[in-house]
């Protein structure tokens, strides 16, 4: 018979142990090897057989044991210690307060919005980077001190648990997941009532959410929960499952996301007491509703309208900030434009904001769009005055992709920055590693890059050592899930002997771990099944690997690469050599990054946006064997790991996989190995202990997340509330800066430039010469304060397009009637080789975040 409810009883824990309870309930202890000690010694076996879950261990302790631990003076020693040391955690001033102490503007609030967050492997809300790059960001945030608070889903299925038949095909299940068995609570109004956020949605229903909170360190995360009474069937599954059900689905997921989401922010507000957001980060374009939303509180209220929608958008957009993570894009999220307008006209979610205004936002209304979609991502620029994709390659690649919305602009000129990802050191290096770092004299708390130069005064013999006992960690854990995959997969335990022999703690490792769309290229290492099988079996050299991924349940070309993975890591000839380790979560990835000598990546390029998963290994001692995209592309400095050729312009994509191949095996077999295997009398590799310490030195200050969030402050967090604060604290100032936006859009048909010349530079140019520019242009119906004149000079490239460019104001000199002046400027010729120049006018606001951001330009 099975349960027709499931629930999780919580257990009432003795006074003297009512501190357990509070570290349980804050995550910290996810990243926190001390708070992990505590909770482990309540009952060692348990807290292994339960996955390292503090809220299921401590249901699954009788009161007997609870009893005990009551009155053990030297285990309430440990925990009181403990539950102060978190205290002090969650109060004491830490680098953002110190950095508001010193006078530098500081935002009260950062709301950050994303439809996943890899916290740890026990709240399974996240499939894969873009959740791990939003939770690393929420435990940054923690340990920086930022006033963060996380706005997500949660879903009762999560995304799913992967497993393989016999014939090696991925299958899925999804567990159900009962809140109440997960480290959160319930956000209660004042009468212990559940609160809710309701939502308009077609059809006359409403679609109605409970709030539940994860504490994150000092950080709240609100994730919302469609699972409640009130609804019915189809509204009740809107958070069934991470990525899964129809485009309809999918909408009122995000309809929730960020409607309901900036909702449960104020009740959270109105609540606790907190800070209201002043600053609305958009991790990808799935949240980009929560504009419509901050739009709907600005135009209408309950005495009636506020703010019309032109001056709503400016105070909006002031404060909001988008990140694009996918250089793909099929990555995008896009509806049929009439589901969209289905859901906002009549029964709108967001009464006051026209329909057509919310089609506007996100249609592909320029070359090359489809008029019969709306994009999320375009939605998502509109919104936001800062963008940013997640490294440098990513926002040039970024900029090539959306200059359709900047179209009269260059690609170097679209507002798009880059912010490179960091990962969270504390969640992903390994225990051993810190002990080591710490044994030198390093302080391991410290965000200085010269922590990192530690690695110089420890012994390569002892350096070796820990990594060979991480070596064997990773193979007892392969073993494990080896053989509990092949027992779901129908072996009997009399065919899996050959399992304890499986890999070896003491050959090269590498490790291959991510999703698998097609640009990831899982099975590129089999473009020559037998070279790879000579690398795997070499005598002298062996090399093994282990590898892990999921593939979309929709994706049947992703679970065929999977497939044709399994069946050659099968071959008996090999299987001691590879592995592929099923259902690759937080609880896998943990023990893999520190394990692994090699991180191997090679995805077409330039289609991976960033690719934190060799930040993870590289920052546990492990060398980077990649092409050169995403973070790699910026940070590879030839010493700090290998490079794998890329065939750029290669339009066929077998010839252009053989050729990336072929490169990939002549590393592994004439550089990687040799190195690895070439050691002194003590057994210790010397030369691949000075990449090691490289790597370290060079490539770990860049690779924190800590790093990464401190760029999101300074540079994008920081300007945002800035700018919200004054637009948002002067709704007169928002409203000109909407009409003056109007007028210049309806009077730029007037605006040219008529004629340039230039003077001062002899018929044979040389360095040192200085170049007087005039440029006579006509500015219409508009003011010369409305618009900058602007020199643009660089090398000039093939078809006179010009590089590397430099822009110089150019200043106002002679006026005339008819809205014409002269404009004069000079540069001096610095450099050698082709020089060119152009002039070019742009509006100009003190309150515009960039001259493109109303996609307005005149050249000659």
């Amino acid at each position: 018979m099975r349960a027709i409810r499931r629930l999780t009883v919580r257990p009432v824990l003795p006074e003297q142990l009512t501190a357990l309870g509070e570290l349980a309930a804050n995550l910290r202890w996810s990243w926190h090897p001390e708070t992990q000690d505590v909770v482990r010694a309540v009952d060692p076996e348990r807290w292994e057989a339960v996955g390292h879950d503090p809220v299921r261990l401590l249901g699954a302790v009788g009161a007997d044991r609870l009893g005990e631990l009551a009155t053990d003076k030297r285990f309430l020693r440990l925990l009181d210690l403990a539950a102060a040391d978190l205290d002090d955690y969650l109060t004491g001033d830490r680098w953002f307060q110190r950095r508001a102490a010193s006078g530098t503007h500081a935002p009260a609030a950062i709301a950050y919005f994303s439809p996943e967050f890899g916290i740890t492997s026990v709240l399974p809300q996240y499939s894969g980077g873009l959740g791990i790059l939003a939770g690393d960001h929420l435990k940054t945030a923690s340990d920086l001190g930022v006033p963060l608070v996380g706005v997500g889903l949660l879903y009762r299925h999560g995304y799913f648990r992967q497993s393989l038949s016999r014939e090696g095909w991925q299958q899925e299940t999804y567990p159900v997941l009962d809140p109440d068995g997960l480290p959160l609570s319930l956000l209660r109004e004042s009468d212990g009532s559940a609160t809710r956020v309701t939502i308009p949605v077609a059809g006359g229903a409403t679609l109605e959410a409970r709030v539940w909170v994860a504490q994150v360190g000092r950080v709240p995360l609100l994730l919302l929960d469609s699972d409640v009474e009130e609804n019915d069937g189809r509204l009740r599954e809107v958070t069934d499952r991470l990525y899964g059900g129809t485009a309809e689905h999918r909408l009122l997921q995000e309809l929730l996301l960020g409607i309901g989401g900036v909702k449960a922010l104020r009740a959270h507000s109105r609540i606790t007491g907190g800070a209201a957001p002043e600053v609305f980060h958009t991790n990808e374009g799935h949240a980009g509703f929560l504009g419509i939303e901050r739009l709907r509180e600005l135009t209408v209220d309950e005495a009636g309208p506020r703010l019309d929608v032109d001056t709503a958008l400016e105070v909006c957009r002031a404060g909001t900030v988008f990140t694009t993570h996918t250089p793909v894009p099929a990555g995008i999220d896009r509806f049929p434009r009439e589901l969209v307008e289905q859901y906002f006209a009549g029964n709108s979610p967001t009464p006051g904001v026209p329909a057509d205004r919310v089609l506007a936002l996100g249609a592909e209304d320029f070359a090359g769009g489809d008029p019969s979609v709306f994009n999320m991502a375009v939605m998502g620029f509109r919104l936001a005055q800062r963008a940013n994709g997640v490294s440098r390659l990513h926002g040039e690649v970024s900029r090539g992709m959306f200059n359709g919305l900047w179209r009269d602009f260059d690609r170097t000129d679209v507002p798009i920055g880059s912010i490179t990802n960091g990962v969270h050191a504390p969640t992903w290096v390994a225990r051993e590693v810190f002990e080591l770092a710490a044994s030198a004299g390093a302080d391991t708390a410290s965000e200085h890059p010269a922590v990192f130069d530690v690695v110089d005064k420890i012994p390569g013999g002892d350096l070796w050592k820990v990594k060979r006992e991480l070596r064997a960690r990773l193979v007892a854990d392969a073993r494990a899930r080896l053989r509990a995959s092949w027992r779901e997969r129908g072996a009997a335990p009399a065919e899996l002997g050959w399992i304890d022999g499986a890999l070896d703690p003491d050959v090269l490792t590498i490790g291959f771990a991510r999703r698998v769309p097609s640009y990831k290229r899982l099975t590129l290492m089999l473009r020559d099944p037998e070279r790879l099988k000579r690398l795997l079996l070499d005598p002298d050299r062996p090399v093994q690997l282990v590898i892990a991924g999921k593939s979309h349940p929709a994706d049947d070309g992703g679970k065929r690469l999977i497939q044709e993975i399994v069946a050659f890591a099968d071959d008996p000839e090999v299987r001691h050599r590879i592995a592929f380790l099923p259902n690759y979560d937080i609880a896998m990835a943990q023990p893999l990054y520190p394990g692994c000598d090699v991180w191997l990546n090679n995805p077409l390029r330039p289609y991976e946006a960033c690719g934190t998963s060799g930040m993870k290994a590289a920052l546990n001692g492990g060398l980077n064997l990649s092409i050169l995209d995403g973070w790699w592309d910026e940070w590879h400095d030839g010493g700090n790991g290998w490079a794998i050729p890329s065939a750029d312009g290669i339009t066929d994509p077998d010839h252009r996989d053989d050729i990336e191949a072929t490169a990939l095996y002549d590393l592994l077999e004439n550089e990687v190995a040799p190195r690895f295997y070439d050691v002194d009398p003590a057994g210790v590799p010397t030369r691949w202990l000075e990449m090691v310490r490289h790597t370290l030195k060079s490539l770990g200050p860049k690779v924190l997340s800590s790093r990464m969030v401190i760029d999101y402050v300074e540079q994008l967090y920081t300007p945002a509330s800035a700018a919200a604060r004054s637009i948002g604290s002067d709704h007169e100032a928002a409203a000109d800066l909407a009409a003056w936006k109007r007028r210049v859009r309806g009077g730029w048909q007037g605006v040219r430039v008529e004629h340039v010349e230039s003077h001062g530079v002899p018929s044979s140019p040389e360095v040192g010469s200085e170049l007087l520019v005039r440029a006579f242009v006509c500015l219409g119906d508009l003011a010369a304060e409305d618009v900058a004149v602007e020199l643009v000079h660089g090398t000039t490239a093939h078809d006179d397009d010009l590089v590397d460019t430099v822009v110089e104001t150019m200043a106002p000199v002679e006026s005339w009637t008819d809205g014409r002046h002269r404009y004069e400027g000079a540069v001096t010729l610095s450099r050698t080789g082709p020089f060119g120049y152009t002039v070019r006018i742009v509006p100009r606001h003190p309150r515009l975040a960039s001259p493109a951001e109303l996609g307005l330009v005149a050249l000659p």
